[in-house]
């Protein structure tokens, strides 16, 4: 068989379909394999460029291929659909793979292949971040079903403790009603104990990992940021600077100039959603201290915020905090609240000081356990 230089590998749950070009572009492979199949047969070719495209499955199979001697690139999907030819089916995707990962302006865009305790880290932080949105479905439910009955109650987590007391103690809700509302608190009070759980995990991890531990100093960075951020910016290097990194993260402004007229619109929201979510919220909540008066803001951020609103602001802080973690990841230095004052004109001194912290759980918990109590001996 001819030196294969390029091969595109087409991934699914059992079908694999390969397309190897040589150094000439000219295609010498096209295969079709099964799971089974797939190691043992490329384990018999020659080294090569592979090419994947970035899913959930796809780091694992780099690692695997990696491991039998040949180099393994990820790209994103959206950069690979422009080089499919007319129908979409396996073995266009697969020479679509293979031509895209040889344009000179896709190889700065390949994802980097996550290690296994990368993506048990990864696995951690989605299983806490599931338990919340339940915890957060139960809460909306708790209160939707008890505003067909008449009873209502204010904003938050603490207060779903007095409504289901309410709840067992008003004799206009029938019996039934009442067993379902006893359901719902038992579920929302299980995910108390369990959400600090993952809290807790999470701690432990953080404190092995060096860079997580570096970035958390960062005042707009908290535990969960730190998190994704060694996990999602697997490889900071391959950012030319923190603009690019921010760009990445989806923290710039759209462009739409044209005829010499610069014309800029909203962020782009490209890139992970779930980062890029946890960057503006701990912006956020560091504007929600300035404003309380619980900490000096730098004259750049004090300046932005009297001359715009505060999500602009936010935003603003968020893409600003990417590309001083990008710094901090790409250098490996810590974080100076003096320095970042003085050369980024981000932070102040009082910064260091700063730091989000996960809610607290436990009173909720234990306010979900009294009421499940209270509506069980009435119901």
């Amino acid at each position: 068989m001819t030196k294969i230089a390029r091969l595109g590998i087409d991934t699914s749950k059992s079908v694999f379909q390969l397309h190897g070009v040589d150094d000439q572009d000219e295609m010498v492979l096209q295969k079709k394999l099964r799971r089974r199949q797939l190691l043992s047969f490329v384990g018999q070719l020659e080294p090569c460029l592979i090419g994947l495209e970035a899913c959930g499955g796809s780091h694992h199979w780099a690692r695997e291929l990696k491991a039998l001697g040949h180099q393994v690139v990820l790209l994103p999907p959206q950069y690979v659909r422009p080089y499919v030819t007319r129908n979409k089916n396996d073995k266009n995707d697969a020479e679509a793979i293979c031509e895209a990962m040889d344009r000179p302006k896709l190889k700065g865009r390949f994802v980097p292949v996550k290690s296994a305790e990368q993506q048990a880290a990864q696995m951690l932080l989605g299983t806490r971040e599931d338990a919340i949105k339940r915890r957060t479905q139960l809460s909306n439910q708790i209160r939707g079903y008890a505003a067909e009955f008449g009873v209502v109650a204010a904003k938050g987590l603490c207060q779903l403790g007095p409504l289901l007391a309410r709840l067992a103690s008003d004799d206009a809700i029938p019996a039934l009603a009442k067993q379902m509302f006893v359901k719902l608190a038992q579920e929302l009070a299980e995910l108390g104990p369990h959400i600090a759980e993952l809290d807790k995990q999470l701690q432990t991890w953080q404190r092995s990992n060096e860079l997580c531990r570096r970035l958390r100093e960062v005042p707009t960075i908290g535990p969960v940021g730190a998190g994704l951020l060694a996990i999602k910016v697997g490889h900071p290097a391959a950012f030319r600077s923190g603009r690019a990194c921010a760009a990445w993260v989806g923290l710039t402004p759209k462009d739409h100039s044209t005829a010499g007229k610069q014309r800029l619109g909203g962020i782009t929201r490209a890139g992970d959603e779930g980062l890029r979510a946890v960057l503006v919220s701990g912006a956020t909540a560091y504007i929600q201290q300035v404003r309380r008066g619980r900490t000096t803001p730098s004259p750049w951020l004090a300046d932005l915020l009297r001359r715009k609103p505060l999500k602009l602001a936010a935003v603003a802080l968020a893409n600003k905090t990417a590309r001083i973690a990008w710094k901090l990841m790409v250098s490996g230095e810590r974080y100076e609240a003096r320095r970042a004052c003085g050369q980024q004109r981000l932070g102040a001194a009082q910064w260091g000081r700063l730091r989000a912290e996960p809610l607290r759980r436990t009173s909720n918990a234990a306010h979900g356990a009294d009421a499940m109590s209270t509506l069980r001996s009435s119901a």
